[in-house]
């Protein structure tokens, strides 16, 4: 498998050049997988940039290990540098963010040293088009210590016999009703680098077919983990659906249970429709 290793994260600005010229050029599906892998063997933590995504989710700013989901953030370039790579498989632009799963071997310092490694992961078909995942990988000296798996759609032809891959919806009573600012998806766009037209502005979405702004799906994944964080065990793995658009402004209703084998399960719903924004489930290690 051909690695390709960085020094530091590429730059976003060269990233979404490259995005928007992926887009614009022919580009089928061939069946194939994509064999990249690319690398960042020596990352330290910017102690300053953790601060900002923790402000900005709801994790304690002084916290002295990395929040569980904040690793996303980190690999997040090498997402770009792949999806816009001249053969991957899918276009970069419009996918649809489905689901996303985090496992979390243990607990890391802010003050590690970490390995991420990136690469593509499993394709199948779906009712709307293709399935495809991001696999990104954090070691520390050698030992795994966190997996992330993002889920998207590439829209296009799709099976209508294929079943969604969807969890429960538990239909929780709220603990918390959460109001969020318009300028929500600018606020999280500025330490996770995901500047997607759709989260930042009315009119930028509005072109992409949104009424206005909608939140970032990993902003409501680490909103909803930041809630129950005095209940996280030390090793599990979590995963969640992002559902319907959260849009901005706008409330929303967000619920937890905690199973008597230690399960959690996470809601987040609209609190006039009940239409579920995120669902998502914690498992233990055991």
């Amino acid at each position: 498998m051909p690695i390709r290793s960085y020094r530091e994260a590429p730059r976003f600005g060269a990233l979404y050049a490259r995005t928007v010229r992926a887009a614009l050029q022919p580009h089928e599906y061939n069946g194939h997988g994509h064999e990249l892998r690319l690398e960042l063997p020596h990352v330290t933590i910017d102690r300053r940039h953790m601060a900002g995504y923790c402000e900005v989710t709801g994790f304690p700013p002084g916290t002295t290990h990395v929040p569980v989901t904040y690793p996303h953030v980190l690999a997040f370039p090498l997402h770009l540098d792949l999806m816009s790579d001249t053969t991957f498989p899918f276009r970069p632009m419009g996918v649809v963010h489905l689901a996303n799963t985090i496992t979390q071997h243990r607990p890391f310092p802010a003050t590690a040293t970490l390995s991420i490694e990136v690469s593509a992961g499993g394709q199948r078909p779906h009712s709307k088009g293709t399935i495809f995942e991001i696999v990104s990988d954090v070691s520390i000296g050698g030992d795994l210590v966190w997996t992330g798996t993002t889920t998207l759609l590439s829209r296009g032809p799709g099976d209508d016999s294929v079943p969604a891959e969807l969890l429960p919806d538990p239909e929780l009573p709220p603990v918390a009703q959460w109001r969020l600012e318009a300028n929500l998806g600018r606020r999280y766009a500025s330490v996770s680098g995901d500047r997607n037209p759709i989260h930042l502005f009315k009119l930028t979405a509005q072109a992409f077919g949104f009424p206005r702004q909608i939140a970032h799906g990993m902003w409501a994944k680490a909103a909803a983990l930041s809630e129950v964080r005095d209940l996280l065990p030390d090793a599990y793995t979590v995963g969640v659906d992002f559902r319907k658009p959260l849009l901005l402004p706008s409330t929303a209703d967000f619920g937890y249970r905690v199973g008597d084998d230690g399960h959690i399960d996470l809601t987040l719903h609209n609190p006039r429709t009940r239409e579920p924004h995120l669902i998502g489930q914690l498992i233990p290690a055991h």
